[in-house]
């Protein structure tokens, strides 16, 4: 069975950042993705990314991803793509699919970065072909230059749904209406603006309650909703549309975390259950890191950020890293997801993570053992 220092699961931003993190310590660093392409969400974000320079202010998703790779080769880290892991086993056996067939390796230390899956809605029609998730039709426009539909009613005001709509505006597409339940915006001003500047209706206290079509989508009707979020009767409306894109949130994926007996707890703010994990992003087993969407669901500077904190922290456990120089090192990154997490949108999600880890300091204290 081989054996692996250090096993990162995902190689999208926390993942391929971790990496970096940890082989520049001089930790031998393996990345398992069951993706044929590394780079995760990085490679469908052709915007540019907001924040400090030192977040790369102003660089597109996709420049960013091609910088991160040529870091990981730089750095001697061994990428195995299109791999599934089927699970995390006692003394961190690990199971994965390989063009060999199933294979099993040995981690002294892992770190998962699987990031989240989208949610859906159901609905009348949800089943209908031109009916997806707004992270579908991105990956159809940015990665494969398809276009979904030519009438798009995106559903989910957040900036998903705000800059792949806008996305889809630039690849041809006409968005006939973005649909939020919410009676506000819930994303970003400026990416909301572009729309409004674009001519795209909003339906804000709006859902759709159900979609028609022969063969596919062709009408979508919308309900008003109340102030419980209820149908208003009499406020239905139809849109003329062949597409319906959804961007009504991530779920953190933890099935292997879960599998590798890391205690979980509830945190809405960052898309439901999470592992608990510290400040250092150490779960409740001790050989297992997290980072990125799979610790809370959060911007991709931020799960690059995580990356990077949990790589720092697995080299010093695995004795790369003396103690103070790790201490330092996690201090700069500290400082920085605490800007990324500051103001308006990010105070929330800034102290979801401090009960996550006060979750985590509480389980420590009860002495409770995986």
């Amino acid at each position: 069975m081989r054996e692996v220092e250090l096993l990162i699961v995902g190689a999208g931003p926390a993942g391929l950042s971790a990496a970096c993190e940890a082989a520049k310590a001089g930790v031998q660093v393996m990345i398992i993705d069951e993706n044929l392409r590394p780079g995760g969400q990085l490679f469908k974000q052709i915007h540019k990314f907001f924040g400090s320079r030192v977040h790369r202010a102003g660089t597109r998703g996709f420049r960013i991803g091609e910088m991160l790779l040529k870091e990981t080769e730089e750095l001697g880290v061994e990428v195995q793509l299109g791999y599934p892991v089927y699970g995390i086993f006692s003394e961190n056996h690990v199971l994965y699919g390989s063009r060999d067939g199933v294979k099993k390796l040995h981690a002294k230390k892992i770190i998962l970065a699987t990031g989240a899956n989208e949610n859906n809605l159901c609905f009348e029609g949800s089943i209908l072909p031109g009916v997806m998730t707004a992270g579908a039709a991105q990956t159809m426009i940015n990665l494969h230059h398809v276009l979904p539909g030519q009438k798009v009613v995106m559903v989910g005001s957040g900036n998903v749904g705000l800059i792949v709509s806008y996305q889809l505006l630039q690849a041809g597409a006409e968005v006939v209406g973005l649909v939020e339940a919410a009676p506000a915006i819930g994303g970003y001003g400026v990416h909301a603006n572009k729309l409004k500047r674009a001519g795209v209706p909003f339906y804000l206290s709006h859902t759709v309650q159900k979609v028609t079509g022969k063969d596919g989508v062709e009408k979508v009707e919308l309900v008003q909703l109340d102030q419980q979020f209820h149908p208003v009767p009499g406020t239905e409306k139809v849109l003329e549309a062949d597409t319906v894109c959804m961007a009504v949130g991530l779920t953190p994926m933890t099935e292997l975390a879960e599998l590798g007996g890391c205690e979980m707890t509830v945190s809405p703010a960052l898309g439901g259950v999470v592992p608990m994990h510290d400040d250092g992003m150490k779960t409740t087993n001790p050989d297992i890191y997290v980072a990125g969407d799979i610790a809370g669901v959060e911007e991709a500077s931020t799960a690059m950020e995580e990356g990077r904190l949990a790589g720092v922290t697995a080299a010093e456990s695995l004795g790369y890293l003396d103690k103070e120089t790790a201490k330092e090192k996690q201090r700069e990154i500290h400082e920085r997801l605490n800007l990324l997490r500051s103001g308006q949108f990010g105070s929330r999600r800034a102290d979801a993570k401090a009960k996550i880890e006060r979750d985590y300091e509480e389980w420590e204290e009860s002495g409770v053992q995986v």
